[in-house]
């Protein structure tokens, strides 16, 4: 669970966003961070156990600096509203498929997979969803994962086949998708319950053989 004041520090901070503000309530940031970093350790520690590519991490390696990158954005808010990690093996600079989890009041939710790969990437997801696309469908069409996640977000999709593939072929609506998330949106309520770790992990344990199948193909040279 987080604390009740780091929710509300991350409320306060959503409607005073801006330098001066931040440096006046430093040292609730500070805490703050200190409790989600806390929740970091305790919902990896829950994740390893059943996905042991990731028991080596450490709560640093998964969570997410507070300042924003407004070099290229209109919105030049200086703070992020909300903490987030994302525990993938290697750290959340490998850009691997993973288990994410975003704290945001009235905004939460986690979620698993890729999110938008580079072409190289992508092209190697395609080609295994291709070669093995009935263990992928087995993945996402499980009562578990239709239960816990829904299915795939298809937001993300093109129009027209993929090049090389035909629109014919029994994988092409997967084909067509650019990034393979699913995600699963939480209640305020949620960020400070007792349970809030438990309910994490046991989404992320669904999920796992989507990571897993995703980072597999990741991992194989495609020509």
């Amino acid at each position: 669970m987080l604390k009740v004041s780091t929710v509300k520090f991350l409320e306060q901070l959503k409607l005073n966003n801006n330098k001066p503000w931040f440096d006046a309530h430093r040292s609730q940031y500070d805490a703050a961070k200190e409790d989600f970093e806390a929740f970091t350790d305790a919902l990896l520690k829950e994740t390893a156990a059943f996905d042991a590519s990731v028991a080596h991490l450490t709560a640093k390696q998964c969570t997410f600096r507070i300042n924003r990158d407004v070099r290229f954005s209109k919105n030049k808010d200086p703070y992020k509203s909300h903490f987030a990690l994302h525990i993938t093996a290697g750290g959340k600079k490998v850009m691997n498929a993973g288990y994410y989890f975003h704290a945001e009041p009235n905004a939460a939710f986690l979620a698993c997979g890729i999110w938008m790969p580079m072409a190289p990437d992508l092209k190697k997801i395609r080609q295994e969803i291709d070669y093995n696309f009935a263990a992928f469908n087995g993945i996402i069409t499980s009562k578990s994962f239709k239960k816990a996640f829904g299915g795939l977000a298809q937001t993300d999709v093109l129009s027209r086949p993929p090049k090389g593939y035909e629109a014919d072929n029994p994988a092409i609506e997967m084909l067509k998708l650019k990034s393979f998330i699913a995600s699963v949106p939480l209640p305020k309520a949620a960020l400070c319950s007792n349970d809030l770790v438990k309910l994490a992990a046991s989404k992320f344990r669904v999920a796992m053989p989507l990571i897993h199948f995703i980072n597999q193909a990741l991992a194989h040279d495609v020509p």
